[in-house]
């Protein structure tokens, strides 16, 4: 690979970190346009309604940032990894968006009830703990805190992986789970988890080979 194919491949195309925070803010235009009542509106259950279409977008949201290094190891343009960041923040704003509607517009700040969902509602637990682990996550998502944490910071960050597993059991424990929907989900974690997972291995075979050819 010469020098300037690298430089083209770690170069993002014009405009496209715009193009894709736009692209990824849609979601949450439709559903402000849906709860003021465009396109027939939330239904005659707009809570349940809302806090479905919010929680699918998070899921949604979650797996394209998992899919940033992937995609990058497949496609070979590491450019696309400069997009995590900025994909990583955007599905933490989704699952608080979730949280909140829960919290504010279900619970209506009860805390009394948020109570009682935290500790006897098993799918609000394990929601609960993947937002925890993205608050986190999104806290250290500076340079800084990166440098500061050093070796640590990566450790933190593989967290993402299990704030994924939760997101899907959070789903799956819903009353109401569409579970052809959420046997989507846990297909496409397993298969990015998969493939972080042989990639590893085999960068890891690559390694042993040249030292022993060497």
């Amino acid at each position: 690979m010469t020098a300037s194919t690298r430089r083209a491949r770690a170069r993002p195309p014009r405009g496209v970190w715009w193009a894709v925070l736009l692209a990824s803010l849609v979601p949450a235009a439709w559903i402000g346009l849906r709860t003021l009542g465009w396109f027939d509106g939330l239904g005659v259950n707009p809570i349940e309604k809302l806090l479905e279409l919010s929680g699918t977008h998070a899921m949604i949201a979650l797996l394209i940032a998992l899919a940033v290094t992937p995609l990058r190891q497949m496609t070979g343009l590491s450019w696309i990894v400069r997009l995590r960041r900025m994909l990583g923040l955007v599905a933490f704003g989704y699952v608080t968006a979730h949280a909140l509607i829960w919290l504010g517009v279900d619970l209506f700040f009860d805390w009394e009830l948020v109570l009682y969902d935290l500790t006897e509602r098993p799918f609000v637990m394990v929601g609960f703990a993947a937002w925890l682990i993205l608050l986190a996550l999104t806290l250290t998502s500076t340079n800084a805190a990166q440098r500061w944490l050093k070796k640590k910071w990566v450790w933190l960050h593989r967290g993402v992986y299990l704030a994924g597993v939760l997101a899907v059991l959070h789903f799956l424990w819903l009353a109401r789970a569409d579970y052809v929907e959420v046997a989507l989900y846990a297909a496409i974690l397993a298969f990015l988890l998969g493939w972080r997972v042989l990639y590893r291995w085999q960068s890891r075979r690559r390694i042993h080979a040249r030292g022993v050819s060497a």
